[in-house]
């Protein structure tokens, strides 16, 4: 049960406190004092979406506080855990706040929190209602929302597996039409692949081997001035045949050994330097044992140079099309093959979607008819229930019904013997009708109903629903608009009876609702010339006749609205 809102620089309302208690609160006012700011400021509470426009002017932030009596381990208690707020003696403290540039933040239970939370435990707390659900309530979507709410379980199950397979078949049915109508251009893509994969097995070229023909042919296209220096140098190390005279690196090192070595003895410290020149020696003899065998070993084959240059040529032509180098060109083969093979396999891949398509929509169809079967026994009991209300409201004659129908479709799914269009709630179109009085045909309620007939019909679905699915509180924002005389008495009888089960609390204008209240508050203005302030008061014995008479005839002091007042009172609480 919500037990008080404190509001802060919120619209005209500067700091106000509502205090509700259990049972029926009235919330009056004169036009323009902020009953609305009342509205607005639970819906804050409970996740609704913040505005800046609704900070006082002048004010850094609007602050909407509010404190919930919450049973222990019910649900919301739980989830208010989980999202890490305490509890303080039983109740949940809420807290919302908008900045002047529009910034939102929330609290629960002292714990900072995303406003999401507040809406996820909205639904466990309050149940809103105004005139823009009214107004919803003429739509056919809102109309089968309401059917399958008050059939519960019955609907939503099967609607749960039918929802499942209708976001399958979506799915499928997206991927099936991507490859059928993108079938050309699969095609020219799988032939591109082909006709690139083929070019590279023709030339079979192997991992760095660009880079081993760049070598090859740089040797073989110099190999006369390599064989030459070759010779140059090793003549240089170990001497010409042809010149037994010349001297040479090798001759020249030995010599220089043959000196330490016939002093060394003298001196310790020359021995280092003797056998590191002696290792100069076996270092010139092996480079110049290499240099030997590279120049016998050159080979000067142009026909071998013409052949390295034709492969390379041919690699250099896939590198051109398929990568920087050998290692990108078969990346790119390897890549392509697997995309071809994807490709290739469109035909059996359209074959498996198409049957599961198939398969899905058998299911959608026994799904709908089952929903259409559910919604179908519903409905009576539903419509029946609304009726038996509607006798309360002062619509003694009034019946209400519903009809259930389908559009047939080829394109759709088989229920009932016929195909029939469908989306993702099922294949039902559900449209609310009301006869209001005998004779009349019954119409949907979009066109056949005034705003009184319209009020009464959605408090009674409310009331229905307080039945089968009840919240703590109830809050009807001028519901009761379009509405007076008898049938403005009959709802504020009945908002008192709902009140017996559930804490309601109603904004109106209309002082035969009031009357029932348990409690009212009064929304008042007052302007003191450069500030106006809205507060929020409870009346009671003189005050409430007041207002009462205010509201009844516009004029507090008048001794026939004074006495209309005290009648309405007497009868309200002679029969509460």
């Amino acid at each position: 049960m919500l037990e008080e809102m404190r509001i802060r620089s919120l619209g005209v309302i500067d700091d106000a406190v509502v205090e509700l208690s259990p049972g029926f609160t009235a919330v009056t006012g004169e036009t323009g004092a902020g009953k609305t700011m009342v509205v607005t400021s639970l819906g804050l509470l409970l996740g609704g979406r913040a505005d800046a426009a609704l900070v006082r002017i002048g004010a850094k932030n609007a602050v909407v506080e509010g404190r919930v009596t919450v049973p222990p381990g019910a649900r919301v208690a739980v989830r208010a855990e989980e999202a890490g707020a305490e509890l303080d003696d039983g109740a949940l403290l809420i807290s919302r706040t908008v900045s002047a540039e529009g910034r939102s933040r929330a609290h629960l239970g002292g714990r900072s929190v995303p406003v999401g939370v507040l809406a996820e435990l909205a639904d466990e707390l309050v149940a809103v209602h105004g005139q823009t659900d009214q107004q919803g309530l003429l739509k056919q979507a809102r109309q089968r929302q309401a059917l399958d709410r008050y059939a519960g379980d019955a609907v939503a199950v099967p609607l749960a597996k039918y929802t499942e397979a209708y976001r399958r078949l979506r799915a499928v049915s997206a991927e099936l039409a991507e490859i059928t109508t993108r079938a050309r251009e699969r095609a020219q893509e799988a032939d591109l692949l082909r006709f690139g994969l083929d070019e590279i097995a023709a030339v079979e070229p192997r991992a760095g081997e660009d880079v081993e023909l760049a070598e090859e042919a740089e040797r073989l296209g110099h190999a006369e001035a390599l064989a030459s220096a070759a010779t140059a140098a090793h003549a240089a190390l170990a001497g010409n045949p042809e010149d037994p005279e010349g001297l040479d690196a090798a001759t020249l090192v030995a010599g220089a050994q043959r000196a330490l070595d016939a002093v060394r003895s003298h001196d310790p410290a020359l021995a280092p330097l003797a056998d590191r020149i002696a290792e100069v020696g076996i270092l010139l003899r092996d480079v110049a044992g290499e240099l030997a065998g590279y120049a016998d070993d050159l080979d000067a084959d142009p026909l071998r140079l013409a052949a390295v240059e034709e492969r390379r040529a041919a690699i250099n032509g896939l590198t051109r099309k398929y990568g920087e180098n050998v290692t990108e060109v078969l990346a790119w083969a390897e890549r392509s093959a697997a995309r071809l093979t994807e490709l290739d396999g469109d035909d059996e891949r359209i074959a498996e979607l198409t049957a599961e398509r198939d398969a899905l929509r058998a299911e959608l169809g026994g799904l709908a008819q089952a929903l259409t079967d559910a919604r179908t026994e519903a409905a009576e009991r539903f419509a029946a229930a609304v009726t038996a209300e509607l006798a309360s409201l002062a619509m003694p004659h009034a019946r209400v019904s519903f009809a259930i129908r389908q559009t047939e479709d080829p394109e759709g799914v088989e229920v009932g013997g016929r195909t029939v269009a469908y989306g993702p709630s099922g294949a039902d179109e559900v449209e609310l009708l009301l006869a209001p009085h005998p004779g009349a045909p019954a119409r949907p309620i979009a066109k056949g109903a005034s705003g009184g007939e319209l009020s009464r019909v959605m408090l009674a679905v409310e009331v229905v629903f307080a039945g089968t699915d009840p919240v703590p509180t109830y809050l009807f924002d001028e519901v009761d608009a379009g509405v007076g005389g008898k049938a403005a008495v009959e709802i504020g009888r009945r908002l008192a009876k709902l009140a017996k089960t559930a804490q309601v609390v109603v904004v109106t204008h209309l002082p035969q609702v009031a009357a029932f209240a348990d409690r009212q508050l009064l929304v008042e203005k007052t302007d003191d010339g450069s500030v106006t302030r809205s507060g929020v008061k409870v009346l009671e014995g003189e005050d409430r006749v007041r207002e009462l008479s205010r509201m009844l005839a516009g004029q507090e002091d008048s001794q026939t609205a004074r006495a209309h007042a005290e009648e309405l009172l007497a009868t309200a609480r002679g029969e509460l």
